[in-house]
């Protein structure tokens, strides 16, 4: 495992021991002892989320949860855009197998398929819960350059608020 700082203070990247095999491959997604070794935040896995997706152009909203994820595709290729909420900042990823990332509680997460089939991972630190602030994916401040020209996306995402009236939920 490898793991990079981004310019986005605690967010991390990771690249994972993807090991091709006559079948496939194997790839060991989450060890906390080698993520903490390699500079991951001590982190206590509480729920395992899996999504599916069958095609490409699913979008889900800016979404600030108050808990820490590691997100990780299992099958399948993502765009991920993180928001550092307060700083109005914005770093971009393109993830497949292989792929994960440490995302600390606070910062907005987002993401599009890019191919068909994906299978996307969420590992949390806390108990789902409705607790979020959301901010609307096609925010002009923001400028998110999503890889999809017309995704398909949710109605509650898109009439979430601004980034500039989400930051009055932080205030």
């Amino acid at each position: 495992m490898k793991v990079q700082e981004t310019t986005i203070e605690g967010l991390l990247r990771i690249e994972l021991d993807l090991q091709p095999n006559a079948d496939g491959w194997f790839e060991e997604s989450f060890h906390r002892d080698k993520l903490a070794a390699a500079g991951v935040p001590p982190y206590d896995v509480v729920q395992h989320n899996v999504t599916y997706f069958e095609r490409a152009g699913v979008l889900r909203g800016i979404h600030a949860e108050p808990w820490d994820k590691y997100l990780s595709p299992s099958a399948g290729r993502v765009f991920v855009a993180i928001v550092d909420l307060r700083a109005g900042k914005v770093e971009t990823f393109e993830l497949g197998p292989g792929d994960a990332l440490y995302v600390p509680r606070g910062l907005g997460n987002s993401f599009c398929t890019i191919a068909p089939h994906t299978v996307y991972n969420f590992l949390v630190n806390e108990p789902w819960s409705p607790e979020r602030i959301a901010v609307n994916p096609f925010d002009p401040e923001l400028a998110v350059p999503w890889p999809v020209a017309e995704p398909s996306f949710t109605e509650r995402d898109a009439v979430s608020p601004s980034l500039a009236e989400a930051r009055k939920q932080l205030a």
